[in-house]
């Protein structure tokens, strides 16, 4: 395809001319395949917990006898061997350890009882008829340091306790013992099968994944709440407002089945990737729209214009973040690499919805209304 000298593309056919309705087939197979491997998108240690070990390596290494090692040694993790122009790594993910999100949940009980009893505990030094409800309160708390004793493999009988402050402290000590036998677990069975010249260590509690996930819910809520007051506000119609918030919807759904498809996880990279994808959607529909609603002449001329003008738009957008892919596989760079795929599959997607569903739902409105 060649480029006019402002940047459009010229000499493309018009698509729209004959049964347009046609076009939305090839987006709504796209999109019923994507529904189908959205439940197969892996969580990334960001929303789900746990730890990511990278490696930088003496020499190459074995990834599925690495594995079978690890294995060997109680340590169940994906492993991934890869090349760099500075020599081997590997990527070793963890899965979230029970022990910590119970260890996390017990933390939570805890801290939540605390200040009632401190302030008990106070009080029934000053008044003896607070003694009962001191210790009913005091009892619970106990019932909670016991449960981490427990998994920390450790007595309360090693604890010199005598109130509240040492409670506290006890659990404290008992709760950092789990976080360290579960670092060590990962550690040493790496240090004995892998030999390596530096180490990365990300670990993501149980607590941060969760508020990880409660904040991506509400950025998500958040931008979709303003895309539709800004959308309705604009056009203030129903049917090219629903058109524009459904070119978005689908490039965001054709974006995630493509995450499923290809293995890509579901990370904060990834996920900011599909916030991007929201508004250059919503950017090519708007142009679309504009143009279907607001200029004059015939209205598949009109969405034939707007095409060559939105695929100019696309097709930069992809030269950009394929360059960006090619990068991020010959460097190893995990964000590179999550950012660039999730935005060339929702970018690929978007052609797509844009012209296959958003411009023809657009078409049928304005030829319905000129009627």
């Amino acid at each position: 395809m060649k480029l006019q000298q402002d940047g459009e593309l010229m000499d493309f056919p018009n698509i729209f001319k004959g049964n347009y309705k046609l076009l939305a087939i090839p987006p709504l197979i796209l999109i019923l395949i994507s529904l189908y491997f959205i439940p197969q998108i892996k969580m990334g240690v960001d929303f789900q917990g746990g730890t990511l070990v990278t490696l930088s390596l003496k020499g190459a290494a074995d990834a599925e006898k690495l594995k079978a090692d690890l294995a060997s040694e109680g340590l169940k993790a994906g492993v991934e061997v890869y090349q760099t122009t500075t020599g081997y790594k590997a990527e070793i993910e963890v899965p979230q350890s029970t022990k910590l999100v119970e260890a996390e949940q017990l933390k939570s009980d805890f801290n939540s009882k605390l200040p009632k009893v401190s302030s008990l505990e106070i009080l029934a030094l000053q008044n003896s008829s607070e003694t009962n409800n001191y210790l009913v309160k005091r009892a619970e708390l106990e019932a909670i340091s016991d449960k981490i004793f427990a998994l920390a493999g450790i007595s309360r009988s090693q604890f010199n306790i005598t109130g509240v402050i040492e409670e506290q402290k006890a659990f404290s000590t008992a709760y950092l013992k789990v976080y360290s036998d579960y670092q060590s677990s990962i550690s040493l069975p790496i240090e004995k099968h892998i030999a390596y010249d530096s180490i990365s260590v990300q670990t993501v509690s149980p607590l941060l994944s969760s508020q990880f996930i409660s904040k991506a819910i509400n950025v998500v809520i958040f931008s979709a709440v303003l895309s539709v007051l800004f959308v309705f506000f604009f056009f203030r119609t129903f049917v090219p407002s629903l058109a524009v918030l459904t070119g978005a919807l689908s490039d965001v759904l054709i974006a995630l089945g493509a995450m499923g498809i290809f293995g890509i996880p579901f990370t904060l990279p990834s996920f900011a990737a599909l916030l991007m994808l929201i508004g250059f959607s919503l950017d090519t529909d708007i142009l679309l729209t504009m143009r279907m609603l607001r200029r004059k002449g015939d209205p598949r001329e009109k969405a034939h214009w707007a095409m060559k003008t939105g695929l100019t738009m696309s097709v930069t957008a992809i030269v950009a973040f394929s360059a960006l892919f090619i990068l991020a596989i010959l460097t190893h760079i995990p964000t590179y690499l999550e950012i660039s795929a999730v935005a060339l599959a929702g970018l690929v997607g978007d052609i797509f919805a844009t012209w296959g569903i958003n411009a023809v739902l657009l078409l049928w409105y304005v030829e319905r209304v000129n009627a």
